[in-house]
């Protein structure tokens, strides 16, 4: 199991490394680089439309992969989306700007987030499965924690990266090529996590489903037909998850540099310390759900961020950096309270033949609801009325997952292998 955690963990948090640096660097560098000729606001919402490319893409990506992972089995499967996000992402970090190639820049830009999205789309569904199906049922959600910390230590290592870069280098330096390094890191990230992978072995519950000759011929339409309830309820759910993240994550940043005027730097080390509450929280959460139910604790988390969305920008706007500092751990702390359950509790809902289509797409459908829409809604919001409406919107799509966990079921007691 200490083998399995490990390779659930790994791939995740390579993979969410790489799309976090996109993130970051779509806050920070991306519309000056891609988007020179737009005016700031234009040039704003321009980069964070790329960022949406990439979760437009995850949905086909979870059908994809879902489909071979539910025929072919989890791990040829998590090998190929880990190249895939990994290559894709070195590759951004190798791409000349708009000064050298026009327009080509930004188009060939959204065609690497579309690989990177693809990627992702495969990369949750597998290692959540990994660690769930060789799990004991009373260890389900400790086990699905390696899966879901790869998200925080992943964000952290790509801020704390971004973080070194700036400080060593000029603004000029780091807005020229300094930008570029955490991108190129990725190729030496996925050579270290194939090797873990292509080590591990396949998941009991699928090596039993296919040794009967039960693999299901069109897994996700199966899931249509089985669990439609648990599947888009299941999306609607994880909306909120998104919505913090993505706020605080991106949004936030763009909102207190250029807003605010606060410094790069100082932006990016308020944000380790909300991290570090999220991966604290997103731990602690999921070894509790064993004991207590995944539901009881995700209905918490929805309430809490119905709360905080509202009280978010005015924390921001007063410009004191413990203030700043407890809005956006507020923001991930209610996201931890809500993505710890999640690895375990989504793969509950699925029986086996389709579990690796059904969890990945609900997951990642809820990531275009939440993680795509938000950041440019916000910053339309803010843009049009104020930073603080935004923040109601954080509340209403809290609301709106709360809902969704209300029509489903608890699931910590499942046989899986009867679902």
């Amino acid at each position: 199991m200490r083998r399995i955690a490990t390779a659930s963990f790994i791939g995740t948090a390579i993979e969410f490394y790489d799309y976090y640096i996109y993130g970051t660097a779509a806050a920070l560098v991306l519309d000056d680089a891609f988007f020179p000729e737009l005016s700031e606001t234009a040039g704003t919402l321009a980069t964070l439309s790329t960022f949406a490319v990439g979760f437009a893409a995850r949905p086909l990506g979870a059908a994809v992969f879902g489909h071979f992972g539910d025929r072919v089995g989890r791990k040829a499967v998590l090998v190929v989306s880990l190249l895939m996000m990994g290559l894709s992402t070195g590759l951004i970090g190798l791409l000349p700007g708009y000064d050298t190639l026009g327009v080509a820049a930004p188009v060939l830009l959204v065609v690497l987030r579309l690989v990177q999205g693809l990627g992702l789309g495969g990369e949750w569904g597998g290692a959540a499965l990994l660690a769930v199906e060789h799990a004991p049922r009373n260890k389900r959600g400790l086990y699905a924690a390696a899966a879901q910390m790869g998200s925080p230590v992943g964000y952290f290592a790509a801020t704390l990266t971004f973080l070194v870069m700036s400080s060593v280098l000029g603004d000029a330096a780091f807005d020229s090529w300094g930008w570029r390094v955490p991108f190129l890191i990725s190729f030496v990230l996925v050579a270290v996590g194939l090797v873990i992978r292509l080590r591990i072995a396949e998941t009991p519950a699928f090596a039993k489903v296919a040794e009967e000759r039960e693999t299901a011929k069109a897994p996700l339409l199966e899931a249509f037909r089985v669990h439609p309830r648990e599947l888009l309820l299941g999306a609607g759910m994880i909306t909120v998850v998104y919505v913090m993240f993505y706020t605080a994550a991106t949004y936030c940043i763009t909102y207190t540099t250029e807003e605010l005027g606060i410094p790069k730097n100082d932006m990016l080390l308020l944000t380790l310390v909300a991290v570090t509450v999220l991966g604290v929280s997103t731990y602690l959460v999921a070894r509790w759900s064993d004991r207590v139910g995944r539901r009881r604790l995700i209905i918490g988390g929805t309430l809490f961020g119905a709360v905080w969305g509202a009280v978010l920008f005015p924390l921001l706007d007063t410009g004191d950096y413990v203030l700043i500092a407890v809005g956006l751990s507020g923001a991930l702390l209610c996201m931890g309270i809500i993505y710890g359950p999640i690895g375990a509790y989504l793969p509950e809902l699925f029986g086996t033949r389709m579990r690796y289509s059904g969890a990945g797409f609900s997951y990642n459908l809820g990531g275009v609801l939440g993680g795509a829409a938000a950041p440019l809604v916000v910053t339309a919001l803010a843009e049009n009325y104020s930073a603080t409406v935004g923040g109601w919107f954080m509340s209403a799509m809290a609301l709106l997952s709360l809902g969704c966990v209300l029509a489903l079921p608890e699931t910590r007691d499942r046989d899986l292998d009867a679902v």
